[in-house]
C-alpha cells in the first residue's frame, strides 16, 4: 500500500482530491470514460470539495456509484448517501450517470438484485473508500465475509457503526440510527482497479493501526485492504497516530 501522513485534515483532501483527480484524468485519456464508487460521509468532505474543484476532468465520462444506503432513507432524507453526494460533489459537476440505491425501496431483495446488476461485470476502475471506527468497509462490519458471492446485501448495522453515525453528526441519537443498510460487499469493493482511502481524525486512530498492522482478519474488515494491489491510504496526523510502524510516504 502507499501510505501518506499529512498534517491535518484538510491537508489530506488536498492531497487525496488531488490524487484522485489525476487517476480520473488518466483513466478517461486511456479509456475514454471511467467508473468510479464514492464513499459519502463527512470524512471525505474536504477530499471531494478538492476533487470538485479540480480542472480538466471530463465528468461527462465518469459513471458514478455509491457504496451504501440506509435502509428507508429517501434520496432527500437528511442522512442520505444520495442527498450527501448531490451536495457535497454533484452540485456542482455533472457525471453522465450516477446510479443510486433506493434505500426506500419496500422489496429490498428486489432492489438489492437492481443494483448489483447495474455494477461494472470488470470491478469498478476507481473505489474511495473510507474506515470506520469499528473498521468497517462501507458498511461491512465485523465480523465480515471476506468472500461474500454477493455483491450487493442489506445488513444489519452493529452498535460501534451506528454510534459512529451519532458522532459524525447525522443523527442526534442512537434510537434515530436506521438498524440495517444496503451495501456493497468486500469483495466488489477490492475488485476495483484502484482504491483511495481517506481516514482523518482522531477517532479513526485505532481503527487504522488496526487495518495497517494488526492481524488479517475480517472482525477488521479493512485489514482487507492490504492485500489489494493498488490501494492509496490518506492519514492525517490524528488518524496515524496510534500506528507504531515507521510509514514511507
Amino acid at each position: 500500500m502507499n501510505i501518506r501522513i499529512t498534517e491535518n485534515r484538510a491537508a489530506l483532501g488536498t492531497a487525496a482530491g488531488k490524487a484522485i483527480a489525476s487517476a480520473l484524468r488518466e483513466k478517461i485519456a486511456a479509456a475514454g470514460r471511467v467508473t468510479v464508487a464514492f464513499a459519502a460521509a463527512p470524512s471525505q468532505n474536504e477530499t471531494l470539495a478538492t476533487l470538485i474543484a479540480e480542472p480538466g476532468i471530463a465528468w461527462d465520462r465518469v459513471t458514478a456509484y455509491h457504496l451504501d444506503e440506509y435502509a428507508g432513507a429517501t434520496a432527500d432524507s437528511p442522512h442520505s448517501f444520495r442527498r450527501y453526494l448531490r451536495e457535497h460533489a454533484f452540485h456542482s459537476v455533472t457525471p453522465a450517470l450516477f446510479h443510486r440505491i433506493s434505500g426506500e425501496a419496500k422489496d429490498q431483495e428486489a432492489e438489492r438484485a437492481r443494483y448489483a446488476s447495474l455494477l461494472p461485470a470488470a470491478g469498478f476502475d476507481i473505489a474511495l473508500l473510507g474506515i470506520g471506527e469499528n473498521g468497517h468497509l462501507a458498511f461491512n462490519d465485523p465480523p465480515c465475509d471476506f468472500a461474500d458471492p454477493g455483491a450487493v446485501r442489506v445488513v444489519a448495522l452493529d452498535e460501534a457503526c451506528r454510534i459512529q453515525q451519532v458522532h459524525d453528526g447525522a443523527f442526534q441519537t442512537l434510537p434515530d440510527v436506521p438498524t440495517q443498510a444496503f451495501t456493497l460487499t468486500v469483495p466488489v469493493l477490492m475488485k476495483a482497479h484502484k482504491v483511495f482511502v481517506m481516514v482523518p481524525g482522531p477517532a479513526k486512530a485505532q481503527a487504522v493501526a488496526a487495518a495497517l498492522e494488526g492481524p488479517l482478519t475480517n472482525l477488521c474488515p479493512a485489514s482487507i485492504l492490504r492485500t489489494h494491489p493498488d490501494a492509496a491510504i490518506f492519514l492525517d496526523e490524528a488518524s496515524a497516530a496510534r500506528l507504531t510502524q515507521p510509514v514511507s510516504e
